[in-house]
């Protein structure tokens, strides 16, 4: 794979989208548009997938771009996803088991993988600056994993209807944005946490399974704020780990039924309207 010009203030880094359905055909969103897959409906006149892409490319934050997918072909259903191929501005790396296998399969194939910035392909609302913004302060700290977060009264002044579960803690609730960062080779540890699929916020009892017991009364109980909470959940996975606030209230919205699809199309063509 070709490396590509980045913003001059970031060093290279490696971006993996996770894209793969577990429902396939049957998925939620997929049946909105009788796609085969999730990542290839159409929001706003342009596909999810490629919608996401090319905000990657735009942020100019990485030198290369990995899709984790089950086949090769999904990501030739545009002409721009194909000549991104073609050009070496996007790579395919094929998708395994749950989440965290797939994870650690891409760690596996890819050359030099490590900083590894990990999104998700139906997070169609990301902006460049919102990657950027991320990126800004990955580069900033040293901690082992970065995670993206957005305080729920941010998200619900623009989107009271968005359906969103958020973390309750001590000091507010937080949703996630997916976007995670993993620095260094002990950073890998982490990714285990999402064999189970991940989704905290809607299936609190996938907590007791990734961190065991403690962190999950402290997270029940609403014990400690983020930063607190986060430092334990490290201490348990012996990694150090810096919850990044990101100030955008379309950050933790991804699309996963009709409703988020609904809010996202709305959301994009005003954006198209404003520019």
């Amino acid at each position: 794979m070709s490396s590509r010009p980045l913003n001059e203030s970031f060093p290279p880094a490696t971006v993996l989208v996770m894209a793969a359905s577990r429902r396939g055909e049957n998925d939620p969103v997929a049946l909105l548009q009788n796609k085969s897959h999730k990542c290839l409906v159409e929001i706003d006149g342009q596909v999810m997938l490629e919608r996401v892409v090319e905000v990657l490319i735009d942020s100019e934050c990485f030198n290369r771009i990995y899709v984790s997918v089950e086949s090769e072909d999904i990501l030739r259903a545009t002409p721009r996803m194909t000549a991104w191929l073609e050009e070496g501005r996007m790579s395919f790396v094929r998708s395994s088991g749950n989440l965290a296998d797939s994870v650690l399969t891409a760690v596996d194939v890819i050359p030099n993988p490590l900083p590894l910035i990990i999104t998700t392909g139906d997070n169609a609302l990301h902006t460049p600056e919102l990657v950027r913004d991320f990126m800004r302060a990955f580069w900033t700290h040293d901690e082992d994993v970065s995670l993206a977060f957005t305080r729920d009264d941010v998200v619900l002044r623009d989107y009271g209807n968005s359906g969103l579960a958020f973390h309750m803690l001590k000091d507010g609730g937080y949703s996630a944005c997916n976007l995670y960062a993993l620095r260094r080779e002990r950073s890998l540890s982490a990714v285990r946490v999402f064999e189970s699929g991940g989704q905290f916020g809607k299936r609190h009892k996938r907590i007791l399974k990734a961190f065991g017991v403690t962190p999950f009364i402290v997270y029940k109980l609403k014990l400690m704020g983020l930063h607190g909470l986060i430092t334990l959940i490290g201490r348990k996975l012996r990694v150090t780990i810096d919850p990044v606030l990101l100030n955008y209230p379309f950050g933790p919205i991804d699309v996963d039924n009709k409703n988020s699809f609904d809010i996202t199309e709305e959301t994009l063509k005003k954006r198209r309207g404003a520019v």
